[in-house]
């Protein structure tokens, strides 16, 4: 099972968040990238582009943050906060 946390964020509280879980023998990459997309679908966002910070976060922490330099769309928020809680052993 591969689940991912995902939470908006305006001015240091939680607006909303889902929990994404992927259960298939996809990559890592690909799951992470189907997992981003299916919490934008559910929150109503456009696609965020991941910046060169974003990825090495990532790689680092298994966790990011998308900013407004993120999203082509104006956001009415803080940041989305998007990172693995669990993941295939």
């Amino acid at each position: 099972m591969f689940r991912v946390w995902s939470r908006i964020m305006k001015d240091n509280k939680l607006i909303v968040d889902t929990t994404i879980e992927i259960d298939d023998s996809d990559t890592r990459t690909h799951k992470v990238f189907r997992a981003l997309e299916k919490t934008c679908d559910e929150l109503d966002l456009s696609n965020p582009i991941w910046l060169e910070t974003n990825i090495k976060e990532f790689k680092k922490i298994a966790r990011t943050r998308f900013y407004q330099d993120s999203f082509i769309d104006k956001i009415d928020f803080d940041y989305l906060d998007f990172y693995v809680i669990e993941e295939d052993c």
